[in-house]
């Protein structure tokens, strides 16, 4: 059985840092791309980083590029999303998901797996 957990989300003020970990069980991880997306109340998921499993990776929306780096550890079975000068508008419940594919994709509909979600909240 496949099973991804994050952990790491929680109340932070803006200009604040997170780091994000998604720990991965049950899927042969180094086969597979991983990615983050993020999903605000009223509002559609939006990707926000993914990564090859070679390690290369590529960011989502303008908004998250210079701020979001994700990254992964193969011996760990792990993937992370670090979080920079966090600003309110990135309030959201942060989702990890995996593909079973050594390249990434960034729309939701790509991944096979997907984790429960953080809450991540900033505070202005």
């Amino acid at each position: 059985q496949v099973q991804l957990v994050e952990s790491g989300g929680g109340l932070v003020q803006a200009g604040g840092s997170l780091r994000l970990s998604c720990a991965i069980s049950g899927l042969t991880f180094a086969s597979n791309s991983m990615g983050w997306f993020r999903q605000a109340p009223g509002k559609e998921r939006e990707f926000v980083a993914a990564i090859r499993w070679s390690g290369s990776s590529t960011n989502g929306a303008d908004s998250v590029k210079g701020r979001f780096t994700i990254s992964r550890d193969n011996a760990k079975n792990t993937v992370y999303l670090q979080i920079h000068s966090l600003k309110p508008e990135d309030t959201a419940v942060y989702y990890c998901a995996a593909r079973r594919n050594a390249e990434y994709g960034r729309s939701w509909w790509e991944y096979d797996y997907w984790g429960q979600g953080t809450q991540v909240t900033v505070s202005s």
